[in-house]
């Protein structure tokens, strides 16, 4: 891959895990709905989530720890996998507005893709 399409995808995934992960706590509510209700403390998991978004996207664009973050961002993916099954299953939207069910199963796969595209950072 030449290297200044990955400078710009890097580039993409840290602002864009950056910004989704601020909005866990500018709009924490929506995140809160798709926690699956196993799991405690939902707004606290919502946070907690959103502070290794934060942390992952900004950890992406230093070097020495990008590795680190990109690795730190497929446990993420990982780790979130199961409220996005929860969402899904129940048609659960991020906000006021209802989302396509067939959106909300398109989005399972497209973890794959974030954790493919997170692990082209792994490497030093």
């Amino acid at each position: 891959m030449p290297e200044v399409l990955k400078l710009i995808l890097r580039w993409v995934l840290a602002i864009g895990m950056t910004l989704v992960g601020i909005s866990h706590f500018t709009q924490p509510e929506g995140f809160v709905k798709i926690v699956p209700a196993y799991l405690p403390y939902p707004r606290q998991l919502v946070y907690l989530s959103g502070f290794f978004e934060v942390l992952g996207g900004v950890g992406l664009l230093i070097p020495g720890i990008s590795h680190l973050a990109a690795w730190g961002l497929i446990a993420l993916y990982v780790a979130v996998f199961p409220a996005n099954v929860h969402m899904a299953l129940h048609q659960i939207p991020l906000g006021d507005k209802p989302i396509a069910p067939w959106l909300l199963w398109f989005r399972l796969p497209l973890q794959l893709v974030l954790i493919a595209w997170a692990y082209l950072f792994t490497k030093r």
